[in-house]
Formats: C-alpha cells, structure tokens, sequence
C-alpha cells in the first residue's frame, strides 16, 4: 500500500509523553481511523494525561476496533490541539496500544 498510514503505538502508555519518545520508522505500525472521538479542551487534557483510567467513549467505539497486522483504532481529539491519539482498546475501556498523530 503506498498511501498506508502508520504511527508508533506503545503498549499501555499512561500519559502522551510516553508516546512522544523517540523511535525507528520500522517501529511504526500501520492503522486504520474507525471512530473518531472529539472531547473538549478540559476533557482530552485529562485522557491524555492519565490515559490508564477506564473511559466511556473508549468503550462505545471498541466494538469497531482491533488489533491485528493493521491496527482499527479510535481516533481522539480536540478542536483546540493539532495533536490527537489514536487508540486500540483493551477490554472495552481502556488503552492498549496507543499513538500520537498531527492532524
């Protein structure tokens, strides 16, 4: 696939530092949008610095995502940030693999 979008995703990040680190190209993964989620600049302050807590939204859109040789992730974002994460979630509401992306 020439247009195959791909992102570095980390296993369990608790905050987005984790998923800012540095990395080599052949770490990155690729994925597929299914869902996108827009919070308020309150609400994705709070996902994106304790992103381990159970979310709500996260577990409305699992049933579109999954893990596999291209990652069906949540796409989360604000109105008020170039930066959005997508997500691939674990039991319904939490975060396994997550990734940040400009949009």
């Amino acid at each position: 696939m020439d247009n195959e979008k791909r992102a570095f995703f980390v296993k369990h990040p608790r905050t987005w530092a984790e998923l800012r680190r540095p990395h080599l190209a052949e770490q990155e993964r690729p994925y597929q949008v299914v869902s996108t989620v827009i919070l308020d600049g309150l609400d994705y302050k709070n996902f994106i610095t304790d992103m381990l807590a159970d979310r709500q939204f996260i577990e409305d859109a699992s049933p579109l995502c999954a893990e596999g040789p291209v990652f069906r992730c949540i796409q989360v974002q604000t109105p008020f940030c170039r930066d959005s994460v997508l997500v691939v979630p674990e039991r319904g509401r939490f975060v396994k693999w997550a990734a940040m992306i400009q949009t």
